[in-house]
């Protein structure tokens, strides 16, 4: 049997209403569960895409392309997983009762993190909080909150599913 892993679909889909609850029923109907769900419209207004992270294993992962390539509604299905891509996942963390050197440590903690691709910033703080935006890889999010919650008291987090577009070089992820 091979490892569970975590694996990457972008599908394109009609823009129509009930397509995202279709989508989401196979996933929860076979009890895949899913790890990121992201979706938007595309250049064509009757398309959307959706990125989707699910952790299954090969075999698992071959119904879930063949289960989603039968549906209707699914115009184009995409493996991302073992290709070079080019992804990014929003995140906000709220950090509360801070003070001026938990502020200024705040802001430093942003600079460093702003390499690499991502971009990590400061976007809204009042007298004692402050809520840092990062768009960068899931990995690197995942050290931010990390490295916060380990700083920080009190934080709250609040992330959107990653996209992802195939790269048109090499060397990406």
């Amino acid at each position: 049997m091979s490892e569970m892993k975590n694996r990457w679909i972008a599908l394109y889909v009609e823009n129509q209403v009930g397509v995202l609850a279709k989508v989401s029923g196979l996933f929860s109907g076979k009890s895949y569960n899913l790890q990121s769900l992201t979706v938007g419209t595309t250049e064509d207004e009757t398309v959307s895409r959706m990125t989707i992270c699910v952790t299954s294993d090969d075999i698992t992962f071959e119904q879930i392309k063949k289960q989603l390539n039968r549906m209707v509604e699914v115009i184009k299905v995409i493996d991302l997983t073992d290709v070079p891509i080019h992804m990014k996942e929003i995140l906000f963390v709220k950090v509360e009762n801070l003070d001026k050197d938990g502020l200024d440590q705040l802001f430093q903690i942003a600079e460093v993190f702003n390499t690499n691709g991502g971009n990590v910033r400061v976007v809204d703080m009042n007298g004692d909080s402050a809520i840092v935006e990062s768009k960068h890889t899931e990995h690197r999010n995942n050290e931010l909150v990390a490295l916060l919650k380990k700083q920080y008291k009190k934080i709250s987090v609040v992330r959107g599913g990653a996209v992802a577009i195939e790269s048109i070089s090499t060397g990406c992820r």
